[in-house]
Order: C-alpha cells, then sequence, then structure tokens
C-alpha cells in the first residue's frame, strides 16, 4: 500500500494498515501509555485515548470542554482532577472542537451543566477507578445513568459504544450547537435525523486565533452518525428549548435528541463518519471505512495500528516508570497533527472552499493534508523523532504544507482547516522542510518546497499576518530585528526582537545549506549573512543576548530575567544559547571555560525549581527563570556540552531532566502543568531517553545525532526502507544502571567513536551502536 495514502479499510477483521512495511511490534506496547499523564492543566488536543496516530476523529471525553478559553490555548477539555464528565467531543485539533455526543437516562435534559453543580445538566459523575484509558481505547462509567461508555476509532470515523440499564428513559443526545475546547464561539450549526434515521449535521465556529491571523474566516466541522438501533421517539433543542418531534435544529446551541427503551446491559453503538469539507464526504468516510465493521472489530485494529507505530522503536529496561514515560511520550507525539483531508482526497482550502488532492493509479490520494500546531519548536522533538522513525509521514506533512503554500502563497506556520492560526508570529516550516531534505526524505516536489522555503526566509512585501515573519524586512535590513517598545498591532508584530532574531538566523542557516547544493549562489551568501544575526544582539560585555534599537545602541536598562521585552515566552538568560547552528562560535565567545560554568550552574539552579515553574501549574510558570524545560526555546540547552568539550555534563543534565521534570502522574506529568503542544515534550523525553539529540535539528549539509546517555539497556529502532538503507538501528548501553550515568567509550559497527556525535547516514545506513556506561565522568574518548 501506499504509505502516504494513510488510508484504512476494515472488513470484519481484514486489515490494511499504513505503515512502512510490516508489523514491527509483536508486543503490545499500549500498555506501557497511560494517557492520564500531564491531564492536569492540559490542553485541548492532549487527551483523546479514542483516537489512531495522526487520525481526524478523535473521540474522548471531555469535564469542561463546553467551558471553552478566552485566548484561544489555556487548558480545557479532560482534567482528571475533575469528577464529572459532560460529554464525548469527537473532534480535538488546535482551534479545533466540536461535535458532542452524551448518553443518558431518565428525565430529559440538554445542557451539560456545570463542575460545581453537575445535577444542573446532563453531566455525569465518574471514579478513575472505573475508567479504563489507553492509546485508541477508552471507557468509562457514567454514575449517574449506570452507562458503560466506549471509545475508539478508525482514521475518520469515531465510534461510540453506550451499555444501558434497564429503562424506558435512554437517550443519546447530539449536542452540535456548542461551544467546545479551543474552538470559539458558534456562528451556526444545524443537526437533523434523515428519514433512513441518520444523524447528521455540521457546526461553524470563530476560534479566537483563526480571528487574530485571518479575521472573518471559519472553521466548520460535519459529521455523519449511524445508529445501531432505530429510537422509539426523537425530538431536537437549542440550549433548554427542547421540541418534541422535530427532526431539525439551527443555529447557535443546536441539539438533537433519540429516546430508546433498553434492556439490561443493551448496548447501542453509534459510528460517527466525520469531515471538514461536508456531510456527503462525511457520509463517504463512513461508508468506506467502517460501513461493516463492528465496535469490537475497530478495537482490535486500533490496537494493532498503535503496536505498530509504538514498535517503531522498541526499547528494554528494568524501570516501569520509564517504560511508561516513553511510550506515552511517544503516543502523544503521535497523536497530534491529525488528518483534514477525506478519503477521496477532497479537503478544506485556506479560502474556505473546498479543494481536491491528485489522485493516483489506485484512485487514492497521493497524500493526505493536516491541521498543524505552530512548528514553534518541532526541529528538537517532533521531526527528529518523524525522521527516524516515521519519514513517511515526515513526507506526508510536507507536502500537506505544500498544498497550503499552493492555495495562499505562503508557509503557514500553523493550521487549522488551512486558515492560519500561528500562535507565535514567527514561521519555522521553511526550516523543517529543508531539515527534511537533509535527512533524505525527497519524495516530494522539491523545487516547490525550495521556492517556498526561500520565500519564508527573505520575503516580507505584503506578507500575512498569519504567516509570520511581518518583521523579516527589518531583520534583512539592519540585519538583526531591531528593538520596539511600542508597535501598532499585535505584539508579535514588533515586540519580540531578539528571539525573532534568533530564530531567523537558524531557519536561513538552515534554508543556506540547500541553497548551496542548488547552486544558487546569491541567495546563499544573502542567508548566510542573515544566519550569523545572532552576532548582531550578542553584547560581549555581559556575554548575553540583549534587544538592540536600530541606531546599534544595547536597550538600557536591561533585565536579564525579563520576558516578554524582546524575548517570546522567555529571556536573555534562555535565549543567549539559541544559537543551534553556529553552537562553537556561540561557545567561543563565551569562553569555553566560562560557558561550562555558567551552563552548568544554570542546572543547578533549575534543577530546584524542577526544571520548570516548579510545582506551579501554569503553562508559563517558568518563562522568567534561568531554564525552562517547560517551553520550546530551552529544550536544546542540555545537550550543548557535547559543543564544550563536556559531555558528560549533558549526560548528567539530559538524565536529570527525564528523571526529574517528566513524571507519570496527572499533575506531575511533563513538569506540573507545562505545555505539551501537541506532543513536543512527550517526543523530547522520547529522543533523550535513547541517548540522540541533534541540536541543529538536521539542519547542517552533514547531519550527526549527538550522543547522550539512555536510560535503556537496549534500543531497537526499526528503519524505514523506503527511505535508509539500514532496516534497524540498535543502541546498547552496557552497565547500564541509575548510578552509571556516564559513556565510558562508544563504539559503532566494532569501531570506537572519539566524539560524542553519529552521523545522519552511519545511523540511518543501520548498525549498533554500543555504549559502555560507568560511574565516573568521561569527557575524552
Amino acid at each position: 500500500m501506499n504509505p502516504s495514502a494513510f488510508y484504512i479499510r476494515v472488513s470484519l477483521i481484514v486489515l490494511s494498515i499504513f505503515c512502512a512495511g510490516a508489523l514491527y511490534a509483536q508486543k503490545d506496547l499500549t500498555r506501557f501509555v497511560d494517557p492520564d499523564i500531564g491531564t492536569a492543566h492540559c490542553r485541548w488536543f492532549h487527551y483523546t485515548p479514542g483516537a489512531l496516530p495522526f487520525g481526524m476523529a478523535k473521540p474522548a471525553p471531555a469535564t469542561n470542554g463546553s467551558y471553552g478559553n478566552a485566548s484561544g490555548w489555556e487548558a480545557t477539555g479532560y482534567d482528571s482532577r475533575h469528577t464529572s464528565i459532560e460529554g464525548f467531543p469527537n473532534f480535538h485539533e488546535f482551534q479545533v472542537g466540536g461535535i458532542v455526543f452524551a448518553p443518558t437516562t431518565g428525565p430529559l435534559q440538554t445542557v451539560p451543566g456545570k463542575l460545581e453543580t453537575p445535577d444542573s445538566g446532563y453531566r455525569s459523575h465518574f471514579d478513575h477507578k472505573n475508567e479504563i484509558s489507553t492509546a485508541g481505547y477508552y471507557s468509562v462509567l457514567l454514575k449517574d445513568y449506570k452507562i458503560r461508555a466506549e471509545l475508539t476509532a478508525t482514521p475518520r470515523v469515531a465510534f461510540h459504544r453506550y451499555t444501558f440499564p434497564q429503562t424506558t428513559e435512554a437517550h443519546i443526545l447530539f449536542d452540535i450547537g456548542n461551544r467546545q475546547g479551543e474552538s470559539g464561539p458558534v456562528k451556526d450549526a444545524k443537526v437533523y435525523l434523515t428519514p433512513d434515521g441518520r444523524v447528521e449535521g455540521w457546526v461553524t465556529t470563530l476560534p479566537a486565533y483563526v480571528q487574530k491571523y485571518q479575521p472573518g474566516a471559519a472553521i466548520t466541522m460535519f459529521f455523519s452518525a449511524e445508529l445501531s438501533k432505530k429510537p422509539s421517539a426523537y425530538g431536537s433543542f437549542n440550549g433548554t428549548m427542547v421540541k418534541a418531534g422535530s427532526a431539525i435544529a439551527t443555529g447557535a446551541g443546536a441539539g438533537l435528541y433519540l429516546s430508546f427503551s433498553t434492556k439490561e446491559e443493551e448496548a447501542i453503538v453509534v459510528k460517527a463518519g466525520l469531515s471538514y469539507t461536508s456531510v456527503e464526504n462525511a457520509r463517504l468516510n463512513l461508508k468506506e471505512e467502517a460501513a461493516t465493521v463492528s465496535f469490537d472489530a475497530a478495537r482490535t485494529a486500533s490496537k494493532k495500528i498503535w503496536n505498530d507505530y509504538l514498535g517503531r522503536i522498541e526499547v528494554e529496561g528494568s524501570r516501569q516508570a520509564d517504560l511508561v514515560k516513553f511510550y506515552t511520550g511517544l503516543y502523544h507525539a503521535l497523536l497530534g497533527r491529525g488528518l483534514a483531508s477525506d478519503v477521496n482526497g477532497a479537503y478544506p482550502r485556506h479560502d474556505g472552499t473546498v479543494g481536491q488532492i491528485p489522485l493516483g493509479t489506485d484512485g487514492k490520494p497521493l497524500h493526505q493534508h493536516y491541521n498543524t500546531d505552530a512548528a514553534w519548536g518541532i526541529y528538537w522533538n517532533l521531526a527528529q523523532l518523524w525522521a527516524i522513525a516515521y519519514p513517511e509521514y515526515y513526507s506526508d506533512f510536507i507536502k500537506s504544507q505544500l498544498l497550503m503554500y499552493k492555495d495562499a502563497g505562503w508557509l503557514a506556520d500553523g493550521i487549522a482547516n488551512s486558515r492560519y492560526v500561528s500562535g507565535v508570529g514567527t514561521n519555522f516550516v521553511g526550516l523543517v522542510i529543508a531539515a527534511a531534505y537533509r535527512a533524505g526524505i525527497r519524495d516530494f516536489d522539491t523545487r516547490l518546497g525550495y521556492a517556498a522555503a526561500l520565500k519564508n526566509e527573505l520575503e516580507g512585501r505584503n506578507r500575512p499576518f498569519g504567516a509570520g515573519k511581518t518583521d523579516v524586512d527589518r531583520f534583512r535590513k539592519y540585519g538583526y530585528v531591531n528593538h520596539l517598545d511600542k508597535g501598532e498591532g499585535d505584539g508579535e508584530r514588533w515586540q519580540f526582537s531578539v528571539s525573532h532574531t534568533l530564530e531567523y538566523a537558524f531557519s536561513c542557516f538552515a534554508v543556506a545549506q540547500w541553497a548551496k547544493e542548488r547552486g544558487d549562489e546569491k541567495n546563499y551568501r544573502e542567508l548566510l549573512r542573515l544566519s550569523k544575526a545572532w552576532e548582531k544582539v550578542y553584547d560581549p560585555g555581559l556575554k548575553l543576548v540583549r534587544p538592540r534599537l536600530a541606531d546599534g545602541r544595547f536597550v538600557t536598562p536591561f533585565d536579564p530575567s525579563q520576558p516578554w521585552r524582546g524575548f517570546q515566552e522567555g529571556n536573555a538568560w534562555q535565549y543567549t544559547y539559541f544559537v543551534p547552528h553556529d553552537i562553537e562560535a556561540l561557545v567561543n565567545k563565551i569562553g569555553t571555560s566560562t560557558f561550562n560554568k555558567r551552563l552548568d550552574s544554570t542546572f543547578e539552579i533549575a534543577q530546584k525549581a524542577v526544571f520548570g515553574g516548579g510545582a506551579t501549574i501554569d503553562a508559563f510558570a517558568g518563562i522568567a527563570g534561568i531554564y525552562n524545560h517547560g517551553n520550546q526555546p530551552n529544550l536544546h540547552v542540555s545537550w550543548l556540552f557535547n559543543f564544550s568539550g563536556r559531555p558528560s555534563l549533558t549526560q548528567k543534565w539530559v538524565r536529570a531532566i527525564c528523571n526529574e521534570f517528566y513524571g507519570t502522574e496527572p499533575v506531575h506529568g511533563y513538569g506540573f502543568g507545562q505545555d505539551e503542544d501537541q506532543g513536543q515534550l512527550g517526543a523530547w523525553y522520547v529522543l533523550s531517553s535513547i541517548g540522540l539529540f541533534d541540536v541543529k535539528g538536521l539542519t547542517a549539509m552533514q547531519p550527526e545525532m549527538g550522543i547522550g546517555s539512555p536510560l535503556f539497556d537496549r534500543i531497537t529502532i526499526h528503519l524505514n526502507p523506503r527511505y535508509y538503507k539500514g532496516t534497524t538501528f540498535t543502541i546498547q548501553a552496557l552497565n547500564n544502571t541509575p548510578g552509571n550515568a556516564y559513556i565510558q567509550s562508544l563504539q559503532f559497527n566494532n569501531r570506537p567513536l572519539h566524539r560524542p556525535f553519529l552521523s545522519w547516514d552511519k545511523l540511518t545506513n543501520g548498525g549498533t551502536l554500543v555504549l559502555k556506561m560507568g560511574e565516573r565522568p568521561v569527557d575524552q574518548y
């Protein structure tokens, strides 16, 4: 099967599975996945245990999804500290959410109610002891109704199974026209019962970030649901206004209810085809993926698929907590950035119309389209992980981004139904495309990819706010982004002079390597010049980066701990190390001894605050600190000692972060309530716990992975033979114990390594890396 198709059709238990080859995993790795980790203060897209990897259908429970959020990014959805569930939304993406189903018994209620007064609505109390949550399956007992609710999915079809008690007052609510999660206020909605018994409809919302970056644009979600039993009665509602016998509702608050008489332990299955383009395509997605599939068959298939994906990286070790952290982190990394296109290749275009992805000779789309959070930081987690174990998805992701480029004329850092939703005002998609090319993933339109990346780095004229980097003209004019303490419009346009300078320099370096290889000498020279922009904002007196005015003066007064003045979600202490492409030069400027002493003491201080914001439950708790693992700009810093002659300190501090910042609890999961953006913190753990990380994000002309201290005794990475020469890459850590945290010697394919690095080519050609571990720090190999 064409791996870019991402198409699954299940007939009974016969599967065609999107993968690079045969099923890798014979083990049940889903037993190590705990979706409850980090669910206190987690984002809307974080908790969707019913979903498949990169799926569109993401059915999940919500405890406060109807509350929405003020700014479009605050925690909402499922909080494990809550004691009642209000329903089961089917869409969970960045800025996208809705289509809620909810089973009840007794007198009809049509509003979800509040956490403080759950009896005021259709929500129900629940206990975690009566809850099962794992990769691809969710189950809970709704105590107030004695209903067992279960969830699973195919890529575009959500499966709900509700097992009722004996009653003449069983109901299933289709609450369509109300705000959910990050999706914003409802603009319009429609839900109806068809003559053949389907429940269908749509909801259009106005998410905060869409309105910020593309004012007036909207997000529409469509569904078509089949039920295994015909209702004995039905009606519609708008909020608390109920119309018995009505088969249609429209507008804000629109919903439909079906009523049944049920026997004890009688199950009713709802299969809901989903789409971002039309009800007709939602119906088609249901037909193609799940027409003859039972709930149990879908659940079985989901488990096999999850084990295939999780099994791309097999780790062996004796500490249960490490295995749970690892596979839960990998699960989160595979959960985000879900499908936005239909089985027939239809997809939502940037202008609100419906587009068509070209079809192959087999009648299937040549690739798929995806919703995405911003690409901010993914070069230090998700993209590296995709390149190592999921290059076919990385390729598909790039084709999706280039589809957006062709439609809108610009790369988009984040998209919801192809609408701009950056969130950070920068744009790293060009770097991510260039990194894929450097990693050997080249089965996309490389000419178009290069043109898009080049435009992203160098052009500012008529650049829409949603494409980010609206200050790129100033960046080119001054060789850095000049600092402004006041400006017009959103702060992303003018507020973050230093962080933008550093980010743009990094991405210019990435695209410069591509320009050099293509023989584009003029653009190569310009990009290389701009890649040195970090030097313009480096203050040699303080040995820190510092905002600089247009006339060349550094700003005064200056507080290195102050966030938001020249620095996005960080400060000068943190951002001084944001020179990943030229880290050797930064070490030389600071001085090797000073660099190592300062950075080592940084982690000693940060450790007291659990390498983030301490036990404060807030996404921004650590941004004024000296180091903040809970946010993207810092994620490479612990790996920098590999470049400054002290790899033992990388080994020490990376292990400490893995052991202390990361937990196995709902509250202490990814720090304490830190921002797990579609699996970024989980992906960092995956990479760091196996001892592989590229500070340069695969952007160098000849990429190489830094080597660290694995938490596991043996790691086996199954390589995709469509992209790489090798079949497996194995890491063996000998004498590996919690006390033996330091590498004593390194060998690759029986030859010694004298540096803590391994070239990307050697890794992807396959082989075995053997590390001898010990308790004594060693820096020379």
